[in-house]
């Protein structure tokens, strides 16, 4: 059972699902890759089962470990702390905002997922928490049992690893559904059908500026999306030849 929850990363998702778990009575272990220091603020808003700490010390100190970085930095993950730990992946490969990454693009993995657990070899990967924006992953969490609860796509090799990870998503506000292996977890990446769009209710119905689109964008209210939808969603996605990713 999660007691302690690690976060390697603070920024838009990994600030969320801090919020998240202090809600659920979970103990919070942050870390960016800019020092302790640089989290007081968020730490003080979160109270006291919340603390800073380096990503190593964080991923000693969780009893499972959320990793919600930039993807071109996921070589800096403290394989030696994340050993034998479940880890959460919530990374994407977005090669225009965060550049290319060979072994993605030749094709020689067939998942970001994938490149994350071979450099975490002795760790369990789980994909999850990937395909919902930051905004709508706080917004729309819901008790178990409420009838708008949304659900949220996982994946990964393993069974035990996918059962924490649920686990987690129950406590946090959330349905699973798992998609598959990490092979597969593909079906919830940018560009499919389950990616972001369903939790939004509607789309700008005018031309917006940034300003306009930012406001837009954290006041837009979210949509639930339910397990037998996401289910059929992620089911639904074709893979283009070309993406590798």
């Amino acid at each position: 059972m999660t007691k302690t929850l690690g976060l390697i990363g603070a920024g838009n998702i990994g600030s969320a699902l801090a919020r998240l778990a202090v809600a659920a009575g979970l103990d919070v272990v942050l870390s960016n890759s800019r020092g302790p220091e640089t989290l007081a603020d968020l730490v003080a808003e979160l109270g006291p089962q919340a603390r800073a700490a380096t990503p190593a010390e964080a991923a000693e100190a969780g009893d499972l470990v959320v990793a919600t970085i930039l993807l071109s930095a996921y070589e800096q993950l403290p394989a030696a702390a994340l050993a034998d730990k479940t880890v959460i992946d919530t990374m994407n490969y977005y090669p225009e905002r965060i550049g290319h990454i060979a072994e993605l693009d030749a094709g020689d993995a067939p998942t970001s997922s994938t490149l994350v657990q071979r450099h975490l070899a002795d760790s369990r990967v789980v994909k999850a928490f990937n395909n919902i924006d930051f905004v709508r992953l706080f917004t729309l969490a819901r008790p178990n049992g409420a009838p708008d609860r949304s659900a949220l796509p996982i994946a990964g090799d393993d069974a035990a690893a996918k059962a924490e990870a649920t686990a987690l998503l129950d406590a946090l506000g959330y349905d699973a559904v798992d998609i598959g292996t990490l092979a597969d977890s593909w079906r919830s990446e940018p560009g499919t059908p389950v990616y972001v769009d369903p939790y939004f209710t509607a789309k700008p119905t005018k031309e917006l500026s940034q300003e306009e689109m930012y406001g837009w964008y954290v006041q837009t209210p979210g949509t639930s999306v339910p397990a037998a939808q996401v289910k059929e969603l992620a089911a639904s996605a074709v893979r283009a030849a070309s993406d590798k990713a």
